[in-house]
Protein backbone atom coordinates (compact mmCIF):
# COMPACT_ATOMS: atom_id res chain seq x y z
CA UNK A 1 0.00 0.00 0.00
CA UNK A 2 1.47 3.35 -0.71
CA UNK A 3 0.35 7.30 -0.44
CA UNK A 4 -0.29 8.66 -4.00
CA UNK A 5 -2.00 11.70 -2.63
CA UNK A 6 -2.75 13.40 0.75
CA UNK A 7 -5.15 11.01 2.42
CA UNK A 8 -5.42 8.24 -0.17
CA UNK A 9 -3.51 5.59 -0.36
CA UNK A 10 -3.34 2.78 -2.96
CA UNK A 11 -2.80 -0.88 -3.29
CA UNK A 12 -3.27 -3.48 -6.15
CA UNK A 13 -3.21 -6.91 -7.09
CA UNK A 14 -2.34 -8.00 -10.70
CA UNK A 15 -5.07 -10.04 -12.24
CA UNK A 16 -2.81 -12.99 -14.67
CA UNK A 17 -5.94 -14.00 -16.48
CA UNK A 18 -6.39 -9.87 -17.53
CA UNK A 19 -2.83 -8.85 -17.43
CA UNK A 20 -3.94 -5.64 -15.04
CA UNK A 21 -3.43 -4.61 -11.48
CA UNK A 22 -6.93 -4.20 -10.22
CA UNK A 23 -6.55 -1.27 -8.03
CA UNK A 24 -8.45 -0.29 -4.39
CA UNK A 25 -7.99 2.60 -1.93
CA UNK A 26 -8.36 3.61 0.82
CA UNK A 27 -9.56 7.17 1.36
CA UNK A 28 -8.86 9.44 4.73
CA UNK A 29 -11.55 12.26 4.54
CA UNK A 30 -12.22 14.03 7.25
CA UNK A 31 -13.22 11.72 9.88
CA UNK A 32 -13.67 9.15 7.85
CA UNK A 33 -11.54 6.15 6.55
CA UNK A 34 -13.32 4.28 3.30
CA UNK A 35 -12.20 1.38 1.15
CA UNK A 36 -13.14 1.88 -2.37
CA UNK A 37 -13.35 -1.36 -5.03
CA UNK A 38 -11.14 -3.50 -2.54
CA UNK A 39 -9.31 -6.44 -4.18
CA UNK A 40 -7.04 -8.80 -2.49
CA UNK A 41 -4.99 -7.43 0.56
CA UNK A 42 -1.75 -8.83 1.35
CA UNK A 43 -0.95 -9.22 5.14
CA UNK A 44 1.42 -5.67 5.30
CA UNK A 45 -1.58 -3.77 3.47
CA UNK A 46 -4.08 -4.78 5.73
CA UNK A 47 -1.61 -4.01 9.00
CA UNK A 48 -0.98 -1.00 7.22
CA UNK A 49 -4.85 -0.43 6.88
CA UNK A 50 -5.28 -1.04 10.40
CA UNK A 51 -2.45 1.07 11.69
CA UNK A 52 -4.50 4.32 10.81
CA UNK A 53 -7.58 3.17 12.59
CA UNK A 54 -10.96 1.92 12.08
CA UNK A 55 -12.40 1.77 8.68
CA UNK A 56 -15.71 3.39 8.47
CA UNK A 57 -17.27 1.72 4.56
CA UNK A 58 -16.56 0.19 1.93
CA UNK A 59 -17.56 2.09 -1.36
CA UNK A 60 -18.16 -0.29 -4.43
CA UNK A 61 -18.37 1.19 -7.75
CA UNK A 62 -20.01 -1.61 -9.68
CA UNK A 63 -21.98 -5.38 -9.54
CA UNK A 64 -18.42 -6.38 -10.84
CA UNK A 65 -16.07 -4.78 -7.73
CA UNK A 66 -17.63 -6.51 -4.91
CA UNK A 67 -14.00 -8.27 -4.88
CA UNK A 68 -12.99 -8.70 -1.60
CA UNK A 69 -15.66 -6.64 0.09
CA UNK A 70 -17.77 -8.94 2.23
CA UNK A 71 -13.96 -10.43 4.24
CA UNK A 72 -13.25 -7.15 4.45
CA UNK A 73 -16.50 -6.01 6.06
CA UNK A 74 -15.93 -8.77 8.86
CA UNK A 75 -11.99 -7.50 9.15
CA UNK A 76 -13.16 -3.97 9.56
CA UNK A 77 -16.79 -4.00 10.98
CA UNK A 78 -17.68 -1.91 8.78
CA UNK A 79 -20.62 -0.74 6.49
CA UNK A 80 -20.47 -1.41 2.73
CA UNK A 81 -22.57 0.62 0.37
CA UNK A 82 -23.10 -0.09 -3.28
CA UNK A 83 -25.08 1.10 -6.28
CA UNK A 84 -28.80 0.88 -5.98
CA UNK A 85 -29.12 -0.66 -9.47
CA UNK A 86 -26.40 -3.42 -9.06
CA UNK A 87 -27.66 -4.66 -5.53
CA UNK A 88 -29.95 -7.11 -6.86
CA UNK A 89 -27.02 -8.90 -8.51
CA UNK A 90 -24.08 -9.06 -5.89
CA UNK A 91 -23.75 -11.61 -3.56
CA UNK A 92 -22.53 -9.20 -0.75
CA UNK A 93 -25.49 -7.68 1.30
CA UNK A 94 -25.58 -4.16 1.68
CA UNK A 95 -25.78 -2.11 4.08
CA UNK A 96 -27.12 1.08 1.81
CA UNK A 97 -27.73 1.26 -1.57
CA UNK A 98 -26.79 4.47 -2.97
CA UNK A 99 -28.31 6.30 -6.30
CA UNK A 100 -27.04 8.88 -8.82
CA UNK A 101 -26.22 12.51 -7.63
CA UNK A 102 -26.34 11.25 -4.22
CA UNK A 103 -23.78 12.94 -1.45
CA UNK A 104 -21.99 9.94 0.50
CA UNK A 105 -20.10 9.20 3.66
CA UNK A 106 -16.67 12.12 3.38
CA UNK A 107 -18.74 14.30 1.20
CA UNK A 108 -18.43 11.53 -1.75
CA UNK A 109 -20.68 12.70 -4.74
CA UNK A 110 -22.24 9.51 -6.61
CA UNK A 111 -22.01 9.73 -10.29
CA UNK A 112 -24.37 7.07 -11.87
CA UNK A 113 -23.01 6.03 -15.86
CA UNK A 114 -25.56 5.27 -18.75
CA UNK A 115 -24.90 2.36 -21.04
CA UNK A 116 -21.92 0.75 -19.48
CA UNK A 117 -21.10 -3.14 -18.18
CA UNK A 118 -22.99 -2.76 -15.17
CA UNK A 119 -26.47 -0.73 -15.16
CA UNK A 120 -24.84 0.20 -11.53
CA UNK A 121 -21.81 1.48 -12.85
CA UNK A 122 -20.66 4.58 -10.93
CA UNK A 123 -18.01 7.10 -10.47
CA UNK A 124 -17.18 8.58 -7.23
CA UNK A 125 -16.21 12.32 -6.93
CA UNK A 126 -14.27 14.46 -4.43
CA UNK A 127 -14.52 17.94 -4.66
CA UNK A 128 -10.92 18.78 -2.88
CA UNK A 129 -7.98 20.38 -4.00
CA UNK A 130 -8.38 20.23 -7.66
CA UNK A 131 -10.62 17.20 -8.12
CA UNK A 132 -10.58 13.91 -8.10
CA UNK A 133 -12.45 11.11 -10.09
CA UNK A 134 -12.86 7.74 -8.81
CA UNK A 135 -13.84 4.85 -12.14
CA UNK A 136 -14.54 1.01 -11.37
CA UNK A 137 -14.70 -0.38 -14.90
CA UNK A 138 -15.60 2.74 -16.84
CA UNK A 139 -12.39 3.49 -17.91
CA UNK A 140 -9.26 1.31 -17.45
CA UNK A 141 -5.54 2.97 -17.03
CA UNK A 142 -3.88 0.86 -20.30
CA UNK A 143 -1.52 2.06 -21.21
CA UNK A 144 0.20 4.17 -18.42
CA UNK A 145 -0.49 7.75 -19.22
CA UNK A 146 -3.88 7.09 -21.51
CA UNK A 147 -7.28 5.28 -20.93
CA UNK A 148 -9.21 2.97 -22.44
CA UNK A 149 -12.52 1.21 -21.99
CA UNK A 150 -13.11 -2.79 -21.70
CA UNK A 151 -13.24 -4.83 -24.78
CA UNK A 152 -16.17 -3.72 -27.32
CA UNK A 153 -18.31 -7.33 -26.27
CA UNK A 154 -18.32 -6.52 -22.64
CA UNK A 155 -21.31 -3.90 -23.35
CA UNK A 156 -24.84 -4.18 -25.25
CA UNK A 157 -23.45 -0.99 -27.00
CA UNK A 158 -19.62 0.03 -27.05
CA UNK A 159 -20.65 3.33 -28.59
CA UNK A 160 -23.53 4.33 -26.09
CA UNK A 161 -20.98 3.21 -23.35
CA UNK A 162 -18.80 5.82 -24.74
CA UNK A 163 -20.90 8.12 -25.29
CA UNK A 164 -22.28 7.55 -21.45
CA UNK A 165 -19.10 8.77 -20.32
CA UNK A 166 -19.38 12.18 -21.65
CA UNK A 167 -21.06 12.83 -18.66
CA UNK A 168 -17.11 12.81 -16.76
CA UNK A 169 -16.54 16.13 -18.43
CA UNK A 170 -19.18 18.29 -16.33
CA UNK A 171 -16.78 17.38 -13.09
CA UNK A 172 -13.50 19.03 -12.57
CA UNK A 173 -10.67 17.03 -12.08
CA UNK A 174 -6.93 16.83 -11.82
CA UNK A 175 -6.87 13.13 -10.84
CA UNK A 176 -8.68 10.04 -12.00
CA UNK A 177 -7.88 7.05 -10.04
CA UNK A 178 -8.81 3.72 -11.65
CA UNK A 179 -10.12 0.30 -10.96
CA UNK A 180 -8.29 -1.50 -13.20
CA UNK A 181 -4.29 -0.15 -14.37
CA UNK A 182 -2.35 2.95 -13.79
CA UNK A 183 -4.12 5.70 -12.32
CA UNK A 184 -3.59 9.28 -13.55
CA UNK A 185 -2.55 11.84 -10.76
CA UNK A 186 -2.20 14.93 -12.65
CA UNK A 187 -4.19 16.29 -15.60
CA UNK A 188 -6.41 13.70 -16.08
CA UNK A 189 -9.45 15.67 -17.09
CA UNK A 190 -7.49 16.62 -20.54
CA UNK A 191 -6.53 13.09 -21.43
CA UNK A 192 -10.14 11.93 -20.81
CA UNK A 193 -11.31 14.34 -23.07
CA UNK A 194 -9.27 13.20 -25.88
CA UNK A 195 -10.25 9.74 -25.41
CA UNK A 196 -13.76 10.37 -25.54
CA UNK A 197 -13.97 13.09 -28.35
Amino acid sequence: MKQILPGIWQWSWFSEEKKLDFNGLLLTIGEHRILVDPPPMAAEDLTQAKRGGQVDYILITNRDHEREAAALQKEFRCQVWVPAVDAPQMAITPDKTYKDGELLAGGIWAVQLSDQKAPGESALFIQQGKGILIVGDALIGKPPGSVGMLPAEKYADAAKAKEGLKRLLKYNFDTLLVGDGASILTGAKPIVEKFLA
